[in-house]
């Protein structure tokens, strides 16, 4: 799969080719189709138990947090980007079955002279928050400290990571075995969950260099120079005709565009811890759309044909951001999640039981699609929007 259009002229990859040609060589873990690496148990010795860390980070969701503070003074969108960055690594652990105990690592990276200690202290309290309110849903999550640098040579506004780590018996493993007749269960990425304090707009933290810079006007990069790469080509650097503050309405409620784009990226957690206590063994895989977002799956099959032919309505960002930047809609299934970033692999009696569990959450839940035999990985999109084939 080749990168193209806007998304690689910025400088990004939504397939990350080169980074996974980088670790071709290297050991995959003891299951290679899971989702998440998974190793022996390092830490106890026991044979019965395994051992899965993960890292990640907002990636550049904080660089139009940094604009929105810039203009408006709002300093609450940087609890969300903790919560971004700490879902990019508990959702996809969740994904192998480490629903609770797990331990949280931050490391921050700022250009001092851009970024006060205020937002420091919004990011910190913002994991606290987080990890509070995962707590209420019986989801342990244990900080644990981390590192915070100025590294203003390096980094042009903060770059914000966590590590995570679970030790996790056999017995509770997901292990993608995604099988013929499988019917795949998308759990959306929108709307307003019943622990969540607004409306979400599905953004994830994925493909916000295009979302930025697509939705955007071009009076940002004059005015913020810091908030973009200077050597991505001018012509696709904030190429949109939107202000921060213009606002949109969605079902009754005017949200600003910058608001809207930042949402914190959901986690579904509560959900899937609830669906592991209740039909984990009627599980056959569970793919967290992130990058490669409609695609991801690819990764996780062997010899099959995955067919996505009910998907949820897209939600109204991705339509502006398509509208906004003309990208078309086989690229747009590529880098971002398009309505729903949670698919569960199993058969129709347990996906009822699914979207049942979503649905208690106030979170949008159908089937959208099927598994076939192939002689060959594919991923076939057939919507609203036309019907496009991926291949690995």
């Amino acid at each position: 799969m080749q990168d193209q259009g806007r998304y690689s002229r910025r400088g990004v990859s939504h397939s990350k080719s080169e980074v996974h040609a980088a670790i071709e060589n290297l050991d995959k873990g003891l299951y290679p189709k899971a989702f998440c690496k998974i190793l022996p148990d390092r830490v106890g010795g026991d044979d019965d138990f395994v051992n899965i860390m993960h890292a990640d980070t907002a990636g550049t969701k904080t660089s139009l947090a940094y604009l929105y503070w810039k203009e408006t003074g709002d300093l609450s969108v940087w609890k969300g980007i903790a919560q971004d960055s700490i879902v990019m690594n508990v959702d996809d652990m969740a994904c192998v079955g480490a629903v609770s105990n797990i331990i949280l690592s931050s490391t921050i990276g700022r250009n001092k002279t851009k970024i006060p200690g205020s937002i420091l202290k919004e990011i910190i309290q913002g994991a606290q928050s987080f990890v509070k309110e995962m707590e209420s849903h019986d989801v342990s999550i244990f900080p644990s400290g981390g590192e915070t640098a100025d590294v203003g040579d390096i980094v042009r506004s903060i770059d914000v990571g966590y590590t995570t780590f679970a030790r996790l018996h056999k017995d509770n493993l997901i292990v993608n075995n995604i099988s013929n007749g499988d019917v795949i269960v998308g759990l959306a990425s929108y709307g307003k969950a019943t622990y969540e304090d607004s409306y979400n707009g599905g953004m994830g933290s994925n493909g916000l260099s295009s979302a930025r810079h697509d939705v955007l006007h071009k009076s940002y990069a004059h005015k913020y120079p810091e908030s973009f790469d200077p050597d991505i080509p001018e012509d696709v650097v904030y190429s949109g005709s939107k202000m921060l503050t213009d606002t949109v309405e969605i079902e009754g409620e005017e949200i600003t565009i910058g608001k809207l784009i930042l949402s914190p990226t959901r986690s579904y957690l509560p959900v899937l811890k609830k669906v592991l206590d209740q039909v984990k063994n009627k599980i056959n895989g569970i793919i967290h759309c992130t990058g490669g977002a409609q695609t991801k799956v690819l990764k996780f099959i062997e010899n099959k044909k995955v067919i996505k032919n009910n998907l949820l309505p897209l939600p109204p960002l991705f339509k502006l951001i398509q509208e906004e930047s003309g990208t078309d809609w086989r690229e747009m299934y590529q880098v971002f999640n398009m309505g729903h970033r949670l698919e569960f692999y199993t058969d129709p009696d347990t996906a009822k039981t699914i979207i049942d569990i979503a649905s208690s959450f106030n979170i949008d839940a159908q089937v959208i699609g099927r598994v076939e035999d192939s002689n060959k990985n594919e991923v076939l999109i057939d919507g609203d929007y036309g019907t496009f084939s991926f291949e690995e």
